[in-house]
């Protein structure tokens, strides 16, 4: 998930950068606590301090494009205007967890999480992103975020793993006001 930056953490990523590259890590522990993934479609590049999934897809190649098969994928994918083309394949692909900004405000939270998902943990407090060395980062993330799961397995993985927030079922789309 390379992500241009100007230096302040990865909150800064979303503006327009000073052409240098940073790479925001997923911390382990989140890795950990949700279990083995099949893909992660957005892999930092190698070599990576710890696999986020038994496959990678990383840049130069491009997850969007390319098929995932029918596994489990995790997807923390780069948080820039892309975003909801990420989270519209996840919605298809209809079974993974992506970790993103709990931006409930956006089009494609609105789109392509409340529609689909089968269940949200919204973390509690910022979390530290790592850099490519496995360094835990000086700066959170600016913003709060939230894991995202797609079908029930990885719901009820959310729901019950050790990692602090609150977990949160939507309604289901048919008991929703149009």
């Amino acid at each position: 998930m390379p992500r241009k930056s100007q230096g302040k953490g990865i909150g800064g990523h979303t503006l327009a950068g000073n052409g240098a590259l940073d790479t925001w890590l997923t911390p382990p522990e989140i890795l950990w606590a949700l279990g083995e993934f099949d893909l992660d479609p957005c892999a930092a590049p190698s070599p990576r301090p710890w696999p986020t999934a038994k496959r990678h897809i990383e840049l130069p190649e491009d997850g969007l494009a390319l098929p995932w098969g029918e596994g489990r994928v995790f997807c923390n994918p780069p948080y820039g205007d892309k975003c909801g083309e990420w989270m519209q394949r996840m919605a298809t692909h209809g079974h993974g967890t992506a970790l993103i900004f709990a931006r409930t405000e956006t089009d494609y939270w609105h789109r392509w999480i409340w529609p689909f998902t089968s269940g949200i943990l919204f973390l509690a407090g910022r979390l530290n992103f790592y850099l490519p060395c496995g360094t835990r980062s000086g700066r959170n993330a600016g913003s709060p975020s939230a894991l995202v799961a797609y079908g029930k397995s990885d719901a009820d993985i959310l729901e019950r793993c050790p990692i602090p927030g609150a977990f949160v079922v939507p309604k289901p789309r048919s008991e929703r006001q149009p």
